[in-house]
Protein backbone atom coordinates (compact mmCIF):
# COMPACT_ATOMS: atom_id res chain seq x y z
CA UNK A 1 0.00 0.00 0.00
CA UNK A 2 1.23 3.50 -0.95
CA UNK A 3 2.35 6.36 1.58
CA UNK A 4 2.13 9.64 1.53
CA UNK A 5 5.83 11.49 1.57
CA UNK A 6 4.82 13.14 4.65
CA UNK A 7 4.45 10.22 6.74
CA UNK A 8 8.80 9.92 6.50
CA UNK A 9 8.78 13.11 7.42
CA UNK A 10 6.51 13.37 10.66
CA UNK A 11 8.75 10.02 11.44
CA UNK A 12 11.69 12.00 11.33
CA UNK A 13 10.37 14.72 13.06
CA UNK A 14 8.73 12.74 15.78
CA UNK A 15 12.74 11.33 16.19
CA UNK A 16 14.51 14.00 16.94
CA UNK A 17 11.85 16.33 18.72
CA UNK A 18 8.48 16.19 20.88
CA UNK A 19 6.17 17.01 18.74
CA UNK A 20 3.72 20.05 19.39
CA UNK A 21 -0.06 19.46 18.69
CA UNK A 22 -2.61 22.55 18.44
CA UNK A 23 -5.23 23.99 20.93
CA UNK A 24 -8.87 24.37 21.16
CA UNK A 25 -10.41 25.14 17.63
CA UNK A 26 -14.40 25.51 19.74
CA UNK A 27 -12.10 28.02 22.57
CA UNK A 28 -11.00 29.81 19.66
CA UNK A 29 -14.32 30.37 17.64
CA UNK A 30 -15.40 31.43 20.94
CA UNK A 31 -13.43 34.39 20.79
CA UNK A 32 -14.71 35.14 17.24
CA UNK A 33 -18.69 36.33 18.86
CA UNK A 34 -20.39 34.19 15.73
CA UNK A 35 -24.06 34.59 15.80
CA UNK A 36 -26.73 33.07 13.86
CA UNK A 37 -25.96 35.02 10.47
CA UNK A 38 -22.42 34.11 10.47
CA UNK A 39 -23.05 30.22 10.95
CA UNK A 40 -25.40 30.54 7.92
CA UNK A 41 -23.13 32.92 5.50
CA UNK A 42 -25.34 33.40 2.28
CA UNK A 43 -25.74 29.75 1.63
CA UNK A 44 -27.75 28.72 4.14
CA UNK A 45 -29.66 31.60 5.21
CA UNK A 46 -32.88 30.02 4.64
CA UNK A 47 -31.67 26.88 6.18
CA UNK A 48 -34.99 25.32 8.20
CA UNK A 49 -32.75 25.14 11.81
CA UNK A 50 -30.86 27.07 13.90
CA UNK A 51 -27.24 25.75 12.80
CA UNK A 52 -25.35 28.55 15.33
CA UNK A 53 -23.08 25.81 17.64
CA UNK A 54 -22.62 23.90 14.39
CA UNK A 55 -18.49 24.67 14.71
CA UNK A 56 -17.66 22.44 11.54
CA UNK A 57 -19.74 24.33 9.78
CA UNK A 58 -17.70 27.34 9.46
CA UNK A 59 -15.19 25.60 7.13
CA UNK A 60 -17.74 26.41 4.54
CA UNK A 61 -19.26 29.76 5.77
CA UNK A 62 -16.46 31.32 7.42
CA UNK A 63 -13.28 29.71 6.27
CA UNK A 64 -11.00 32.26 6.81
CA UNK A 65 -12.03 32.51 10.60
CA UNK A 66 -10.91 28.80 10.71
CA UNK A 67 -7.53 29.50 8.14
CA UNK A 68 -6.68 31.96 10.65
CA UNK A 69 -7.05 30.23 13.77
CA UNK A 70 -4.83 27.17 11.87
CA UNK A 71 -2.22 30.09 11.48
CA UNK A 72 -2.74 31.44 15.20
CA UNK A 73 -1.14 27.87 15.82
CA UNK A 74 1.16 27.62 13.32
CA UNK A 75 3.01 30.86 14.71
CA UNK A 76 2.73 29.62 18.15
CA UNK A 77 4.82 26.45 17.45
CA UNK A 78 2.63 23.54 17.05
CA UNK A 79 3.73 20.54 14.56
CA UNK A 80 0.60 19.33 14.13
CA UNK A 81 -2.34 21.22 13.72
CA UNK A 82 -6.13 18.88 13.42
CA UNK A 83 -8.48 19.79 10.84
CA UNK A 84 -11.89 21.48 12.19
CA UNK A 85 -13.98 18.74 12.11
CA UNK A 86 -14.61 16.81 15.47
CA UNK A 87 -18.52 16.74 14.51
CA UNK A 88 -18.17 16.65 11.34
CA UNK A 89 -19.99 12.98 9.94
CA UNK A 90 -23.43 12.32 9.59
CA UNK A 91 -24.65 11.31 12.79
CA UNK A 92 -23.63 14.33 14.46
CA UNK A 93 -24.51 16.78 11.81
CA UNK A 94 -28.44 15.50 11.95
CA UNK A 95 -28.52 17.22 14.78
CA UNK A 96 -28.98 20.42 12.53
CA UNK A 97 -30.20 18.89 9.30
CA UNK A 98 -27.05 18.70 7.39
CA UNK A 99 -26.23 14.90 7.72
CA UNK A 100 -25.82 15.06 3.67
CA UNK A 101 -22.71 17.63 4.31
CA UNK A 102 -20.43 15.27 5.96
CA UNK A 103 -17.96 14.92 2.56
CA UNK A 104 -18.04 18.18 1.87
CA UNK A 105 -17.37 19.64 5.08
CA UNK A 106 -14.39 17.25 5.88
CA UNK A 107 -12.90 17.63 2.54
CA UNK A 108 -13.09 21.91 2.68
CA UNK A 109 -11.69 21.71 6.52
CA UNK A 110 -8.69 19.55 5.35
CA UNK A 111 -7.97 21.91 2.69
CA UNK A 112 -7.73 24.88 4.64
CA UNK A 113 -5.58 23.08 7.31
CA UNK A 114 -3.74 22.38 4.38
CA UNK A 115 -3.34 25.90 2.77
CA UNK A 116 -2.34 26.88 6.62
CA UNK A 117 0.39 23.90 7.16
CA UNK A 118 1.57 24.42 3.62
CA UNK A 119 2.32 28.50 4.08
CA UNK A 120 4.07 27.93 7.69
CA UNK A 121 6.46 24.83 6.08
CA UNK A 122 6.72 27.24 3.13
CA UNK A 123 8.31 29.62 5.88
CA UNK A 124 10.58 27.37 7.74
CA UNK A 125 10.81 24.60 5.45
CA UNK A 126 13.35 22.70 8.00
CA UNK A 127 10.38 22.44 10.49
CA UNK A 128 7.17 20.74 8.23
CA UNK A 129 3.92 20.87 9.75
CA UNK A 130 0.96 18.17 9.41
CA UNK A 131 -2.09 17.99 8.93
CA UNK A 132 -4.44 15.79 11.63
CA UNK A 133 -7.48 14.66 10.38
CA UNK A 134 -9.68 14.94 13.50
CA UNK A 135 -12.54 12.01 13.55
CA UNK A 136 -14.40 12.62 17.12
CA UNK A 137 -16.47 10.52 18.83
CA UNK A 138 -20.07 11.58 17.22
CA UNK A 139 -23.00 12.36 20.01
CA UNK A 140 -24.17 8.52 20.38
CA UNK A 141 -22.64 5.68 21.81
CA UNK A 142 -22.64 2.18 20.64
CA UNK A 143 -22.13 0.64 24.05
CA UNK A 144 -24.24 2.61 26.62
CA UNK A 145 -27.59 2.79 26.79
CA UNK A 146 -29.08 6.94 26.54
CA UNK A 147 -32.07 5.45 28.21
CA UNK A 148 -31.58 4.43 32.34
CA UNK A 149 -34.64 2.09 32.04
CA UNK A 150 -33.65 0.23 29.29
CA UNK A 151 -30.04 -1.17 29.63
CA UNK A 152 -30.28 -2.88 25.97
CA UNK A 153 -31.25 -0.04 24.32
CA UNK A 154 -28.77 1.73 21.54
CA UNK A 155 -29.37 4.62 19.52
CA UNK A 156 -26.51 3.46 17.18
CA UNK A 157 -24.98 0.41 15.75
CA UNK A 158 -21.90 -0.65 14.93
CA UNK A 159 -22.36 -0.38 11.17
CA UNK A 160 -23.96 2.90 11.02
CA UNK A 161 -20.55 4.18 12.71
CA UNK A 162 -18.36 2.91 10.49
CA UNK A 163 -20.41 4.37 7.51
CA UNK A 164 -20.30 7.53 8.87
CA UNK A 165 -17.19 6.98 9.28
CA UNK A 166 -15.79 6.04 6.08
CA UNK A 167 -17.33 9.21 4.56
CA UNK A 168 -15.59 11.15 7.12
CA UNK A 169 -12.20 9.63 6.48
CA UNK A 170 -12.48 9.75 2.30
CA UNK A 171 -13.30 13.23 3.05
CA UNK A 172 -10.13 13.83 5.14
CA UNK A 173 -8.18 12.33 3.12
CA UNK A 174 -9.56 13.43 0.11
CA UNK A 175 -8.65 17.00 1.13
CA UNK A 176 -4.95 16.43 2.02
CA UNK A 177 -4.44 15.24 5.74
CA UNK A 178 -0.97 13.57 6.55
CA UNK A 179 -3.09 11.38 9.50
CA UNK A 180 -6.23 10.06 10.45
CA UNK A 181 -6.40 11.74 14.54
CA UNK A 182 -9.75 9.45 16.17
CA UNK A 183 -9.79 11.38 19.30
CA UNK A 184 -11.79 11.93 22.80
CA UNK A 185 -12.96 8.31 22.65
CA UNK A 186 -15.07 8.37 25.68
CA UNK A 187 -16.52 4.56 23.91
CA UNK A 188 -13.83 2.28 22.40
CA UNK A 189 -16.54 0.22 20.49
CA UNK A 190 -17.14 3.82 18.85
CA UNK A 191 -13.03 4.06 18.32
CA UNK A 192 -13.08 0.53 16.82
CA UNK A 193 -15.97 1.09 14.13
CA UNK A 194 -14.03 4.53 13.83
CA UNK A 195 -10.63 2.24 13.01
CA UNK A 196 -12.40 -0.46 11.06
CA UNK A 197 -13.53 2.29 8.80
CA UNK A 198 -10.38 4.02 8.40
CA UNK A 199 -8.61 0.85 7.28
CA UNK A 200 -11.32 -0.15 4.81
CA UNK A 201 -11.13 3.66 3.29
CA UNK A 202 -7.03 2.98 3.53
CA UNK A 203 -7.56 0.01 0.96
CA UNK A 204 -9.89 1.44 -1.17
CA UNK A 205 -7.70 4.18 -1.75
CA UNK A 206 -4.37 2.64 -1.82
CA UNK A 207 -3.22 5.16 0.12
CA UNK A 208 -2.28 4.57 3.66
CA UNK A 209 -1.75 7.22 6.27
CA UNK A 210 -0.49 7.05 10.19
CA UNK A 211 -2.91 6.73 12.79
CA UNK A 212 -2.87 8.41 16.07
CA UNK A 213 -5.28 7.82 19.10
CA UNK A 214 -6.52 9.90 22.20
CA UNK A 215 -8.57 8.62 24.42
CA UNK A 216 -10.52 10.27 27.26
CA UNK A 217 -10.46 9.69 30.98
CA UNK A 218 -13.65 10.57 32.41
CA UNK A 219 -12.79 11.32 36.05
CA UNK A 220 -10.64 9.96 38.71
CA UNK A 221 -11.86 6.57 38.47
CA UNK A 222 -9.12 6.47 35.91
CA UNK A 223 -11.49 4.83 33.32
CA UNK A 224 -13.32 6.21 30.05
CA UNK A 225 -16.70 6.43 30.22
CA UNK A 226 -17.41 2.68 28.78
CA UNK A 227 -15.43 1.53 31.67
CA UNK A 228 -12.07 0.70 30.46
CA UNK A 229 -8.61 1.36 32.42
CA UNK A 230 -6.19 3.07 30.31
CA UNK A 231 -3.88 -0.09 29.85
CA UNK A 232 -7.00 -1.85 28.79
CA UNK A 233 -7.82 0.71 26.02
CA UNK A 234 -4.56 0.81 24.67
CA UNK A 235 -4.96 -3.39 24.50
CA UNK A 236 -8.77 -2.41 22.62
CA UNK A 237 -6.58 -0.47 20.14
CA UNK A 238 -3.30 -1.65 19.39
CA UNK A 239 -4.34 -3.85 16.62
CA UNK A 240 -4.34 -0.72 14.31
CA UNK A 241 -0.73 -0.65 15.07
CA UNK A 242 -1.26 3.03 15.53
CA UNK A 243 1.23 6.28 15.27
CA UNK A 244 0.96 6.84 18.56
CA UNK A 245 -1.33 6.42 21.42
CA UNK A 246 -2.72 8.67 24.60
CA UNK A 247 -5.19 10.61 25.95
CA UNK A 248 -6.72 14.36 25.53
CA UNK A 249 -9.66 16.10 27.26
CA UNK A 250 -12.06 15.80 30.41
CA UNK A 251 -8.83 16.15 33.01
CA UNK A 252 -6.34 18.90 33.20
CA UNK A 253 -2.58 17.91 33.31
CA UNK A 254 -2.52 17.44 36.80
CA UNK A 255 -5.01 14.64 37.15
CA UNK A 256 -4.19 13.15 34.09
CA UNK A 257 -0.79 12.39 35.20
CA UNK A 258 -0.96 8.97 36.28
CA UNK A 259 -2.88 7.75 33.03
CA UNK A 260 -0.33 9.11 30.71
CA UNK A 261 2.55 7.36 33.11
CA UNK A 262 0.02 4.06 32.79
CA UNK A 263 0.15 3.92 29.01
CA UNK A 264 4.39 4.94 28.90
CA UNK A 265 4.47 1.12 30.46
CA UNK A 266 2.31 -0.73 28.34
CA UNK A 267 2.31 1.20 24.83
CA UNK A 268 5.09 0.22 22.82
CA UNK A 269 4.12 3.34 20.38
CA UNK A 270 4.43 6.67 20.97
CA UNK A 271 2.53 8.65 23.60
CA UNK A 272 0.47 12.35 22.48
CA UNK A 273 -1.29 13.90 25.53
CA UNK A 274 -3.17 17.21 24.99
CA UNK A 275 -5.17 18.06 28.33
CA UNK A 276 -7.75 20.73 29.30
CA UNK A 277 -6.55 24.00 30.47
CA UNK A 278 -7.29 22.67 33.80
CA UNK A 279 -10.60 22.13 35.31
CA UNK A 280 -13.87 24.17 34.52
CA UNK A 281 -14.98 26.87 36.89
CA UNK A 282 -18.49 27.47 37.64
CA UNK A 283 -19.14 29.09 34.76
CA UNK A 284 -17.89 26.40 32.35
CA UNK A 285 -14.85 28.81 31.66
CA UNK A 286 -11.37 27.24 31.57
CA UNK A 287 -8.87 29.58 34.31
CA UNK A 288 -5.05 27.95 34.11
CA UNK A 289 -3.02 30.36 32.03
CA UNK A 290 -0.66 29.76 29.79
CA UNK A 291 2.66 29.86 32.34
CA UNK A 292 0.67 27.53 34.98
CA UNK A 293 -0.20 24.41 32.05
CA UNK A 294 3.36 24.54 30.70
CA UNK A 295 4.69 24.34 34.04
CA UNK A 296 2.25 21.44 35.19
CA UNK A 297 3.22 19.26 31.82
CA UNK A 298 7.07 20.34 31.57
CA UNK A 299 7.39 17.52 34.41
CA UNK A 300 5.64 14.69 31.94
CA UNK A 301 8.24 16.09 29.12
CA UNK A 302 11.50 15.91 31.80
CA UNK A 303 10.38 12.73 33.10
CA UNK A 304 11.06 11.40 29.53
CA UNK A 305 6.86 10.62 28.96
CA UNK A 306 5.93 12.58 26.05
CA UNK A 307 6.62 12.15 22.03
CA UNK A 308 3.18 14.68 21.21
CA UNK A 309 1.97 17.25 23.34
CA UNK A 310 -0.57 20.05 23.12
CA UNK A 311 -3.86 21.17 24.36
CA UNK A 312 -7.83 20.34 24.33
CA UNK A 313 -10.46 22.91 25.85
CA UNK A 314 -9.40 26.03 27.41
CA UNK A 315 -6.27 25.98 25.49
CA UNK A 316 -5.31 28.99 23.60
CA UNK A 317 -2.64 30.07 20.85
CA UNK A 318 -0.55 31.35 23.95
CA UNK A 319 -0.79 28.08 25.96
CA UNK A 320 0.59 26.08 22.74
CA UNK A 321 3.43 28.82 22.60
CA UNK A 322 4.57 28.45 26.78
CA UNK A 323 4.39 24.46 25.80
CA UNK A 324 6.45 24.60 22.67
CA UNK A 325 8.94 26.86 24.66
CA UNK A 326 9.17 24.28 27.35
CA UNK A 327 9.35 20.74 25.17
CA UNK A 328 12.06 22.19 23.46
CA UNK A 329 14.11 21.52 26.03
CA UNK A 330 13.97 17.66 26.64
CA UNK A 331 13.80 14.62 24.15
CA UNK A 332 11.07 12.67 23.01
CA UNK A 333 10.35 9.39 24.61
CA UNK A 334 11.43 6.02 22.74
CA UNK A 335 8.45 3.42 22.94
CA UNK A 336 8.65 0.51 25.30
CA UNK A 337 10.10 -2.44 23.85
CA UNK A 338 7.57 -5.26 25.54
CA UNK A 339 8.04 -9.20 25.33
CA UNK A 340 5.47 -10.69 22.85
CA UNK A 341 2.51 -12.07 25.24
CA UNK A 342 -0.82 -12.69 25.14
CA UNK A 343 -2.43 -9.32 25.77
CA UNK A 344 -6.17 -8.66 26.36
CA UNK A 345 -8.72 -6.43 27.32
CA UNK A 346 -12.48 -5.90 29.03
CA UNK A 347 -12.72 -3.59 31.31
CA UNK A 348 -9.25 -4.64 32.90
CA UNK A 349 -6.82 -5.41 30.90
CA UNK A 350 -5.38 -9.04 30.98
CA UNK A 351 -1.44 -10.32 30.42
CA UNK A 352 -0.79 -14.25 30.05
CA UNK A 353 2.65 -14.99 30.57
Amino acid sequence: MRRKPSWAALEKAASERILIIDGAMGTMIQRHKLGEEHYRGERFADHSKDVKGNNDLLVLTQPKVIEGIHAEYLDAGADIIETNTFNAQRISLADYHMDELGYEINVAAAKLARSAADAATARTPEKPRFVAGAVGPTNRTASISPQVNDPGFRNVNFDELRDAYKEQVRGLIDGGADIILIETIFDTLNAKAAGFATLEVFEEKDLELPIMISGTITDRSGRTLSGQTAEAFWYSMRHLKPFSIGLNCALGAELMRPYIAELCHVADVRISAYPNAGLPNAMGEYDETPDEMACKVEPWLADGLINVIGGCCGSTPDHISHIANHAKNYKPRTPTKLEPRLRLSGLEPFVHG
